[in-house]
């Protein structure tokens, strides 16, 4: 680096290290408001931008709309200077930008970078000297350097001399009491030296832990690998469902047994498909990135497969138990219980409970919900019902002619669920130890 290309980088350094750096975090939603909260509470001054108006006033108004984000940790960091705006141009006066936007698949199941691109294109006009751009989003290998470089050197800037990129996935875990923002060790790489020095400058003062590896591409695959060896697993543990199922065996005793060994195994468990953002998404981007070096990626897509037909496979046993009732699907009043992705959050993002609903729709069954989380069905980019969360009560559980158990949240009260339903569809075992009669394991 030239002498004024080491100024540009010492300063912004120093600025990050001794927090008088401006924070700007891109994207508001469950991986951009923690960073948000957190850059604030150890002492920088924060601006968050997103697209949704609706967010831009609540979080100034100091109101949370994630369910396990308190409202009080946001009016303190409104208190402490923290704004949200819908305007790009405020870009400017962030030191750091970090972009947390969403990257889902299209209808082909290929990946949809639009909203990376996009959003970098709304703040390519704005950026300057002096600046670090992160990406969060996840991604395949290489859209640091091919989808973001090119925008940002479009400016007559050159990353690594007087404008810095890194990429750092995101690693939130939504509703997890035992990690949060600041403990869960954040992995960043550069597209320079210089890139991830800087980067570690951003990170470090926020995270307890930062772990610096050689590039963006090894960053960007060590999301992925990380995800995939999840989305692996569970696709094997749900075949070993199936295939367990058919034998008469239950697979949560065989999980329980199995993971009393010490050593060399990882316990997994089945359920009715993949969901949240990351796991039933981020096969699919290495995939599809693997193509272009002519490869297949077998082993990854076997386990999508599996995992895509577990909605189906759960649909087929509740046929099969409504059919040993004497009653068909067709005109079938059936609960979904939980349709957040995962247990005791608000998280709806690729939910397989909403395509449980839409199959059993499909069927002709006549669709409820309940969930403490999700009191309205929210507007959702593919998926909408007209609903309302159903109150569980004694009654209310014994007038539906089946009860689907898709997620487990901790506030359903299970013995009384038990007791009134005529057919319980129990996907995530939570009546496994103890089956009973009006009990279907799926």
């Amino acid at each position: 680096m030239t002498d004024s290309s080491n100024s540009v980088h010492s300063t912004l350094v120093d600025n990050l290290n001794n927090k008088s750096a401006t924070i700007g975090v891109v994207g508001l939603g469950y991986v951009g408001l923690p960073l948000v909260l957190r850059y604030s509470e150890v002492g920088y001054q924060v601006i968050g931008i997103d697209v949704d108006q609706s967010k831009v006033d609540q979080l100034n108004d100091g109101q949370s709309y994630i369910e396990h984000i308190a409202a009080e940790r946001i009016e303190k960091a409104v208190s402490n200077g923290t704004e949200a705006t819908t305007e790009f141009a405020r870009a400017s006066e962030a030191d750091a930008l970090i972009m947390c936007v969403p990257t889902p698949l299209n209808r082909y199941r290929e990946p949809d970078l639009s909203f990376v691109t996009q959003t970098m294109d709304s703040l390519v006009p704005y950026l300057r000297e002096g600046q670090i751009v992160s990406l969060e989003s996840t991604t395949y290998p290489g859209t640091t350097e091919e989808e973001l470089l090119p925008r940002i050197e479009s400016r007559d800037l050159v990353v690594g001399q007087n404008i810095f990129l890194v990429y750092s996935p995101e690693r939130e875990d939504p509703g997890n009491p035992d990690f949060d923002t600041r403990s869960i060790p954040k992995v960043c790489g550069g597209h320079t030296r210089a890139c991830l020095e800087t980067g570690i400058a951003l990170y470090q003062s926020a995270i307890d832990h930062v772990v610096p590896v050689s590039s963006t591409k090894v960053a960007e695959m060590t999301k992925l690998l990380e995800n995939i060896h999840r989305a692996v697993n569970i696709g094997l543990v749900n075949e070993m469902k199936i295939v367990a199922d058919k034998m008469g065996i239950n697979i949560h005793e065989v999980i329980e047994a199995a993971k009393t060994k010490p050593f060399g195994f990882t316990p997994y468990y089945p359920g009715p498909g993949l969901g949240g953002h990351c796991i039933p998404i981020d096969p699919f981007y290495l995939t599809w990135k693997a193509r272009e070096y002519d490869l297949n990626t077998r082993f990854i897509e076997l386990a999508g497969e599996v995992n895509t037909a577990m909605p189906r496979w759960v649909i087929s046993k509740t046929m099969d138990a409504l059919n040993d009732s004497g009653k068909a699907l067709n005109q079938a009043k059936v609960l979904v219980l939980g349709i957040a992705y995962k247990k005791n959050v608000d998280d709806m993002r690729e939910s397989p409970s909403v395509v449980l609903m839409e199959m059993l729709e499909e069927k002709g069954a006549i669709v409820s919900y309940s969930d403490p989380h999700v009191p309205t069905f929210p507007k959702l980019r593919a998926h909408h019902f007209e609903l309302d969360s159903v109150k569980l009560t004694a009654n209310s559980i014994a007038d539906y002619d089946a009860v689907l158990l898709a997620t487990d949240h901790d506030a359903f009260d299970y013995q009384m669920i038990r007791d009134n339903a005529k057919i319980v569809i129990d996907t995530r075992g939570k009546y496994a130890a103890e089956p009973g009669k009006n009990i279907v394991n799926a």
